[in-house]
């Protein structure tokens, strides 16, 4: 059991039979009434964002979930499918059940596949991926205004905003979590 006392970012609470993550919180203290605790709450799920209230000292179940280390393989269609590194085992995913994560993953990468009593939710890529620019703007010379950028698209269909000398071809390290370009890793 979890209370509403300690509630962190990230943690993750049992909420109407599903799992949620609490993405934001907020302790508030009314004049001559009970505190209550507003949240925000990610379905793990769906992905849909609720706003709640809760008492202070609500409790919560502890959802019963599993991480594994997954292969991506290949995808057919709308299905991705996955290996699991020990038992060898091969899952099929939808696009949907990958959501943004399927713009940084690539064939032979290993992910995280979060499971929900027994049945796979989401799919979380490694924090830092190394992926080759396939379509970007030619650069020219003097095109180096500081703070400025362009768009990339990236090997697996992503596209993210990159300074003005990165050209086709060159590897890009990019932060899955907030889609950002970090640093080029090689290239010309």
């Amino acid at each position: 059991m979890i209370s509403t006392t300690d509630f962190k970012k990230g943690k993750k609470i049992e909420y109407k039979g599903e799992p949620f993550e609490i993405i934001e919180f907020q302790h508030v203290k009314m004049q001559q009434r009970a505190p209550i605790v507003r949240t925000k709450l990610k379905s793990l799920k769906t992905g849909r964002v609720l706003e709640e209230t809760f008492a202070a000292g609500d409790k919560f179940e502890i959802p019963q979930l599993e991480e594994k280390s997954m292969q991506f393989l290949y995808s057919e269609g709308d299905i991705c499918y996955f290996m699991d590194m020990e038992t060898f085992e091969q899952i099929p995913l939808t696009l949907s059940q990958l959501g943004d994560s399927k713009k940084f993953i690539k064939e032979g990468m290993t992910v995280q596949i979060l499971y929900y009593k027994g049945v796979p939710l989401t799919v979380e890529p490694p924090m830092f991926v190394e992926l080759a620019v396939v379509e970007t703007e030619p650069s020219f010379k003097g095109d180096t205004a500081s703070g400025s950028s362009k768009p990339a698209k990236l090997e697996t269909g992503a596209v993210v905003k990159v300074p003005f000398h990165i050209e086709v071809g060159d590897i890009l390290k990019i932060d899955t979590r907030t889609s950002e370009y970090i640093e080029k890793v090689s290239g010309k």
